[in-house]
């Protein structure tokens, strides 16, 4: 069954429940998911999140890292219309200031 993504990016099957995986996120990583160009796992979500945090990164950083991620990811994409003009979630930052 064809999925309603127009992209040359690889798609990938995940096993478990990804709401639940969803909901257990924190919610600065719940938040920038929910506006995130990209169809991202929430396991994939957590690891770069639990890695970041225990670099001692903090979550600013760590979302400005995923924007960086997402933005490279797209570049690949050449179907992608948005592939250099992904901008940031800055406004996710008013919400937990």
């Amino acid at each position: 069954m064809r999925r309603n993504l127009s992209t040359t990016l690889r798609g990938r099957n995940r096993e478990g429940d990804p709401m639940r995986a969803y909901d257990a996120l924190p919610a600065p990583l719940r938040a920038w998911l929910a506006q995130a160009a990209l169809p991202w796992s929430p396991a994939s979500c957590r690891k770069i999140w639990l890695k970041a945090r225990r670099e001692g990164a903090t979550e600013d950083m760590i979302l400005a890292r995923l924007d960086r991620a997402e933005r490279k990811t797209l570049s690949r994409d050449r179907f992608s219309a948005s592939a250099g003009a992904v901008s940031g979630h800055d406004d996710r930052q008013d919400q937990f200031a």
